[in-house]
Order: structure tokens, then C-alpha cells, then sequence
């Protein structure tokens, strides 16, 4: 089996954090989105090639990021985008990557990049194994609201018998969370596209498949984050420190309060400060302030400022009366 992982978004409702640097590489507790995924791969002995997919714009990160890791299943492929309207939507790039790296003779696992999974992706290739039908990972979000924003599923038992992409009056809170196996059979990303069907969700996809033949449910309990927003990615901090507090030991925090999830990475340096809930990024300097709930971004000074819900880009200059 194969496996992509789909790290090719801009995340622009995380800037200015994501604008020179993808979200997969953000910090959660002493590992990275990414990382998480890309470690459970390279141990899963039925998958033997790993394609990370991302754009022009960060494919210099994670080649400088992949260098210094000891993946050996891993490796880079580039899609030709810059910028968000360049891009090719999810199933597009898909065709695209298939058909680039010579794949679809094999089982093919799909998982988005942004994907904080409370399950064990050798749990979900057994169950994909237990039946050899595409099959995706489903979790009940608990309200309507925001299944609004997902791939909305109905089953009957572990089949898939209805599956609504983003619908504007969902009946369930079960939805899909991009996490897709595919027997080699059912990699027809070009014959959906030859349809004139939708290239940019991959829910389309799927809900294509369902009209073509069975499709299977992976249902799981326990925690999803779908890191695309300050507040999820800082609701994904906390589930992984669980209450405690993350400082680097080439970090500097003095006479400072902090309450929980906080984490303070290289350089950092954090004075007569008060902290909650809040990441704050490599050579940061915190002073004097109150910050809750808040992403303060590398090189940045902070002075006697309470801030709550911030997100602040990187080399930037706050102080009181500016």
C-alpha cells in the first residue's frame, strides 16, 4: 500500500502564523501536525511509499524539514502552485500526483496533513483490510452547525449508504475527517474528473463512489482536530499537553505566571509576563504582558500588553501606546 499525504493548503485563516510557512510544521506539544501523521506511516509495515504533496511555495520547508528527520519511506512531490488560486483543487491534484509518481497498481492510503487523529492508523488499514472497499474514517462532531463545513455520512452498519458534501441542513453530526483508503481498483480519480464532476473536495469524490459501489465507515470515539483555524489549532495544543506546559530548555521564562498549555519553543524569552493557553514561537520576546488564548509568532516583541485571542506574525513590534 501507498500513502499521500495531502499538505498542499495555504491556510489562510491562519495568517499571518501560515503565510511563509505551511501548518503542517506548527508545533503541537514536542512533535508537528505532520510528524504525528508521518510517524505512524514509516512504522506501518503494509505501507511502503509515503508522498508527501505540497505546493512551490513550501517545498523548500519541508525539504529542509525532511532532511534533518530519519524518514525513509518519505518523500516530496510538487505540485506546480504558488498560491491559492492556482490551485488545482484536492481530487485534481490527486490525478496528478497518481499519474506524476506512477501509482495505482497498489492499496493507496489518503490522509489531509492538518489531520490530528485520536485513532491508530494501523486500526483503520485493519478495518480497510477487513473488507477491501474504499473506506473512510468517520467522527460524530456533535453539532449541526458544524457538520455544515464537512462531508456529512449516513451508514448502515460499516456501509457508507449516503454521503453529502457540505450540506446547508445536515440531519447528522457523522462526518468524514479526509482520511481514505482506496483498494487499487477504486483509484479513478481521471474517470471522475472526465465527468466533468468536482475536482476540489474530496468528498465529491467519495460521494461519487458511493453511487458506484460500497464504500465503508471507520467510526472512531475520542478526539479529532481539524487544524485550520487559531482556535483548532490551539484546541489541538491543548488535547496533546493535556494541562501541562512545554518550555525549551534554550527558552528564558522568568518571574512569569503560567497557567496551562502553555508552550514556549527555542529562544524564546518571557519576563514579568502572565501566559494561558498560548504558543509562543522561536527568539519571541514577552514582557510585562498578560496573553491568553493567543499564537505569538517567531522574533516578535511583545511589551506591556494584554492580549487575548491574537494572532501576531512574525517580526513584529507591540508595545503599549503603539
Amino acid at each position: 500500500m501507498d500513502a499521500i499525504v495531502l499538505a498542499g493548503g495555504y491556510a489562510t485563516r491562519l495568517w499571518p502564523v501560515t503565510k511563509n510557512r505551511p501548518k503542517m510544521l506548527l508545533p503541537v506539544g514536542e512533535s508537528t501536525v505532520i510528524d504525528r501523521i508521518l510517524g505512524e506511516l514509516e512504522a506501518e509495515d503494509r505501507i511502503s511509499d509515503v508522498y508527501v504533496s505540497t505546493n512551490e511555495r513550501f517545498a523548500d520547508d519541508f525539504n529542509e524539514h525532511f532532511a534533518e528527520s530519519s524518514y525513509d519511506k518519505v518523500s516530496l512531490t510538487v505540485e506546480e502552485t504558488n498560491e491559492e488560486a492556482e490551485k488545482f483543487g484536492v481530487v485534481g491534484a490527486l490525478a496528478q500526483l497518481v499519474d506524476r509518481e506512477g501509482l495505482g497498481d497498489e492499496d493507496l492510503l489518503v490522509v489531509a496533513g492538518d489531520n490530528l487523529m485520536d485513532f491508530g492508523i494501523d486500526e483503520f488499514i485493519d478495518h480497510f483490510d477487513s473488507y477491501d472497499d474504499p473506506t473512510l474514517a468517520a467522527y460524530d462532531v456533535g453539532s449541526l452547525e458544524k457538520a455544515k463545513s464537512y462531508g456529512l455520512i449516513e451508514t448502515e452498519g460499516d456501509e457508507v449508504v449516503d454521503f453529502q458534501e457540505k450540506p446547508d441542513n445536515p440531519k447528522s453530526t457523522l462526518v468524514s475527517i479526509a482520511c481514505y483508503a482506496f483498494p487499487a481498483d477504486a483509484i479513478r480519480f481521471d474517470e471522475y474528473l472526465s465527468g466533468g464532476n468536482n475536482p476540489d473536495e474530496p468528498g465529491w469524490f467519495i460521494q461519487w463512489l458511493v453511487e458506484n459501489g460500497p464504500v465503508r465507515s471507520f467510526t472512531f470515539d475520542g478526539a479529532w482536530y481539524d487544524i485550520g483555524t487559531p482556535q483548532s489549532y490551539l484546541e489541538a495544543v491543548a488535547w496533546e499537553l493535556g494541562g501541562e506546559n512545554v518550555v525549551a530548555e534554550s527558552a528564558s521564562v522568568e518571574n512569569t505566571t503560567l497557567g496551562e498549555n502553555v508552550h514556549v519553543l527555542d529562544g524564546a524569552e518571557v519576563v514579568n509576563s502572565s501566559l494561558d493557553n498560548t504558543v509562543v514561537f522561536p527568539n519571541a520576546t514577552i514582557i510585562d504582558a498578560d496573553i491568553r488564548n493567543s499564537i505569538i509568532d517567531k522574533d516578535t516583541h511583545i511589551e506591556s500588553l494584554d492580549l487575548s485571542g491574537a494572532l501576531i506574525g512574525a517580526h513584529t513590534q507591540l508595545t503599549n501606546g503603539n
